[in-house]
């Protein structure tokens, strides 16, 4: 058995992105030695890639006039359709306006008030109050009743996730990046940390501690056509998975973003939208307020996304090598505006499509964009079934946002939990001790050292890791995409059980020794199956639709049979999930109309659009 170092701190956090960050400054201001483990340099996670900003109720701008927690609690849980925590909610509601200040406080430059008259692209007119003059203004997101999203022009991840490391920084907080968790070391009860692989070397490590976090965001490039970064391929998800014991929870709730660029599936943030950016298809027609005659453009994701797509399956969708597209049109906001305030999305068009969205349309479709599943936990972050690990931002599933989450809500709860959950962390580590033996690390590493051996050897077969992974990335893109049918999830359910096979028997076509990227992937594929194969599978069982998950055969909201969180399990050494289910708690606002998408609409679209 080869030689391996240990690291030894009070609390192990997995992932460098906003959630992470902030959960170990929590820690670290609560006098508790800290280590985070990244994939990549903290500055470089894909939080830093969000754009259009975070939700929280401050009410300075004008259209944000009465805002407050309750209002936003109300939003986020008509927009989750009725599948949140409501007390979840409720403590998120309540806590953001204090975390967009603190960031401020930490250097976040926030957009600000600008006293005077100003016009809406609608024509409309609004006069922003001369005592709120420099306060932190908002703009308009989906799914929302008031203007309350904080932004940074079009790079807000950006600017909070450099603020944020550099409080990482001050506080001297350790940073091991380029490294991988590759198992969870627990004893069936309590969880003592990871073994870990480095990106450079490919030497295995040990990290122990009293306190495990999960914060390695989604699962997005399960997918063949994702706005995610390639690093978020759901591994804090896997791990927890593979120990048997922790649930994953809601897995089949996957959110489209409306507007990916046509053809690198790169994000066009709903800022575009909210500052007055329409929807157009192939004859020009703006269509959405044929569908959505009150929110339009300004519906919640789900919704958007699915009247996109019924558009274009009536065929009015445009044309192009890519399949078919519609356009996204912010010329009439003007060079000012767009240079200014959408210019990173102005950037991305001019590098990777070629075109200047001052003078041109921009080709947008539905992209797979978030995932609302993740490690089930509880209100205080930690996880189901294991005691000392805990579960952040899209990697855990809290439950803040159900089976939708509204845009600019991702943001906030990325901070708004790192600061709750960081807090809980940091009270059960001051009272926990870490327990385990040299014999237990020795299995867990030995394990992990088999695996590598028998991926460089061959030795359980020769299947190729590249070919398994593009066979599932197609699968989910074909069948639970943004329409389901119990027909198509069978499909899926039985090509992912194949997948699911075949990545047991990988063989590598090169040394893997090193730092070498097959090895890493060939790792990774047989969780990444799974994790595909609960979210087809979750999708098949639940014969409703809720959110984002929609079943054109069962196209209905059922509160009375599905009102509940699907729990995912997949035991040791079994070859299929287990999925047990948990009533949602609906402590404030009974189920109702959402006031947009299908609950609501009176379906004008068919006959308007056409026309």
């Amino acid at each position: 058995m080869s030689t391996y170092d240990i690291f030894t701190t009070d609390v192990l956090v997995v992932g460098a992105g906003l959630a992470g960050e902030r959960a170990a400054i929590e820690a670290a201001e609560h006098g508790h030695n800290v280590i985070i483990l990244s994939l990549v340099p903290p500055r470089r996670s894909h939080s830093t890639a969000a754009q259009g900003g975070m939700q929280a109720s401050l009410a300075n701008s004008a259209k944000g006039a009465g805002d407050n927690p309750d209002v936003h609690f109300a939003d986020t849980v008509k927009g989750s359709d009725w599948g949140c925590d409501q007390e979840v909610a409720r403590l998120f509601a309540e806590t953001a306006p204090i975390a967009v200040r603190q960031m401020a406080y930490w250097g976040v430059p926030w957009n600000r008030v600008v006293a005077g008259k100003k016009t809406l692209p609608d024509g409309s007119e609004i006069y922003d109050d001369p005592e709120k003059e420099g306060l932190i203004t908002a703009r308009n997101f989906g799914g929302t009743a008031k203007w309350r999203t904080c932004y940074v022009a079009d790079g807000t991840g950006h600017s909070l996730q450099y603020a944020m490391d550099s409080v990482v920084i001050k506080l001297g907080i350790t940073v091991h990046d380029r490294t991988e968790a590759i198992s969870l070391i627990h004893d069936g009860t309590h969880c003592n940390g990871v073994v870990a692989r480095c990106l450079r070397t490919g030497k295995l490590r040990v990290y122990l501690a009293k306190s495990t976090v999960i914060a390695t965001g989604g699962y997005g490039r399960l997918y063949g056509a994702s706005t995610n970064a390639i690093i978020n391929e759901g591994t804090g998800m896997s791990i927890s998975l593979e120990t048997g014991v922790v649930p994953l929870g809601n897995m089949e709730a996957v959110q489209f973003h409306p507007t990916g660029i046509v053809p690198t599936w790169i994000l066009i943030t709903e800022g575009a939208r909210g500052d007055g950016g329409y929807l157009l298809d192939k004859n020009l027609h703006r269509f959405m307020p044929d569908y959505e005659p009150v929110k339009k453009e300004l519906a919640s994701r789900d919704v958007v996304s699915r009247r996109m797509t019924q558009h274009i399956r009536k065929g009015f969708g445009v044309e192009s090598p890519y399949g078919p597209h519609l356009w996204l049109d912010i010329r009439h906001l003007g060079a000012k505006h767009i240079n200014r305030n959408l210019r990173e999305i102005a950037n991305i068009c001019r590098n990777f499509a070629g075109i200047d969205p001052v003078h041109e349309l921009i080709p947008v479709r539905p992209t797979q964009h978030y995932s609302m599943g993740g490690v089930r936990t509880n209100i205080n972050g930690m996880a189901y079934g294991l005691e000392g690990l805990f579960a952040v931002g899209e990697a855990a599933c809290w439950d803040l946002h159900g089976f939708n989450r509204l845009g600019g809500n991702s943001l906030a709860e990325t901070i708004v939990a790192g600061m709750i959950v960081g807090k809980q962390i940091a009270l059960y580590t001051k009272e926990a001790t870490l327990n385990v033996s040299s014999t237990g690390i020795r299995e867990f590493v030995g394990e992990q050292e088999d695996r590598i051996q028998k991926l460089v050897n061959c030795s359980s077969g020769n299947e190729n890791v590249y070919q398994i992974r593009r066979e599932m990335e197609n699968t989910l893109m074909e069948h639970v995409g943004i329409f389901r049918t119990g027909e198509a999830l069978e499909k899926a359910v039985r090509k992912l059980d194949e997948l699911y096979r075949r990545s047991q028997r990988v063989g590598l076509q090169s040394s893997g020794q090193g730092g070498n990227p097959e090895l890493a992937a060939a790792l990774r594929i047989t969780g990444m199956v799974k994790l595909a194969y609960l979210i087809a599978a979750g999708a098949l069982a639940r014969e409703e639709s809720r959110g984002s998950h929609y079943r054109e055969d069962f196209p209905k909201r059922d509160d009375v049979n599905w009102l509940k969180r699907t729990l995912a399990y997949w035991p040791k050494g079994a070859d299929k999930p287990i999925f047990e289910y948990e009533n949602v708690n609906c402590t404030e606002l009974p189920p109702g109309d959402r006031g947009y998408g299908e609950g609501s609409s009176q379906n004008a679209g068919a006959s308007a659009a056409s026309k």
